[in-house]
């Protein structure tokens, strides 16, 4: 069953400028699902379409639709959206930099009208997938890692008691060991709380070892889609994202994204 369903979308920034260029794709009720592409590529656009932020950068949703539970939530509020379980970890780590992390992770509750027990028995058990902020709990949000950041956008996040996440670079700016971290947090959460992910990120190899589907994207456009292990293992998706040549695997064959003949892959995957 679709929990959420991205139809055929166009995103146009100032009335003039078209980014999402009849984007679609679904994300499964309790699946990890990956929205790949370079930078520039539309995966933020695609996130804010559908968390409808867009309005805030000046964009709109021009054509298609988006359903949620078999819903039009397009025209919602991100209020609503986020009362339906909908939440967005924003690129960059957003968190609120002058409060301590546990205060940062209470707002995220803020929507649910908690008792204090309530309260303490959710935060224990973030703290329980993130042992790294429970140590750093009173510590302001501002003067910790950029890893720790990261954790606790996300554990502020399912404070809320999310269906969904949609979870923007979640790698970006963090060294390999912290993104392996996080990317295992993130599939604990998959599995034990069974919250649906939505994550843009151009780590596309990092991402298609955690997610069941993934959809890479291209000028706007979705060029290419299939379940991780199909797109793990496609040349085309090697060459173009790690440049790698299939008939090299010593690793002499690499080759700089500037090398690699992107035109012929877009025709080749559009056709």
């Amino acid at each position: 069953m679709s929990l959420l369903s991205v139809n055929n979308i166009e995103v146009i920034y100032d009335h003039v400028i078209l980014v999402l260029k009849g984007v679609s794709l679904e994300v499964p009720e309790g699946r990890i699902v990956a929205l790949l592409g370079a930078n520039g590529a539309g995966k933020t656009t695609t996130l804010k379409a559908i968390s409808n932020l867009l309005q805030a950068e000046r964009g709109d949703v021009t054509k298609g639709s988006i359903e949620y539970r078999g819903d039009r939530v397009d025209q919602l509020t991100p209020n609503d959206l986020v009362r339906r379980g909908v939440i967005q970890v924003m690129e960059g780590r957003h968190c609120f930099a002058h409060l301590t992390i546990e205060e940062n992770l209470l707002t995220g509750a803020y929507t649910r009208g908690l008792s204090r027990a309530q309260t303490r028995d959710e935060l224990e058990k973030i703290y329980a997938y993130f042992p790294r902020l429970k140590t750093r709990r009173k510590s302001q949000a501002g003067y910790t890692s950029g890893g720790e950041q990261q954790m606790c956008a996300i554990g502020r996040a399912m404070m809320a008691k999310p269906a969904m996440i949609l979870l923007d670079e979640p790698s970006m700016g963090l060294a390999p060991q912290i993104v392996e971290e996080i990317f295992e947090i993130v599939r604990d959460l998959n599995s034990r709380e069974k919250v649906s992910f939505l994550l843009a990120e151009q780590n596309t190899m990092v991402a298609l070892r955690y997610a069941d589907y993934g959809y890479i994207l291209e000028n706007g456009r979705v060029v290419m889609d299939g379940d991780a292990e199909s797109l793990r293992t496609n040349e085309d998706v090697k060459e173009f994202y790690l440049g790698v040549a299939a008939n090299d695997a010593d690793g002499a064959g690499r080759k700089s994204f500037r090398d690699v003949k992107s035109y012929r892959r877009r025709k080749r995957w559009l056709a």
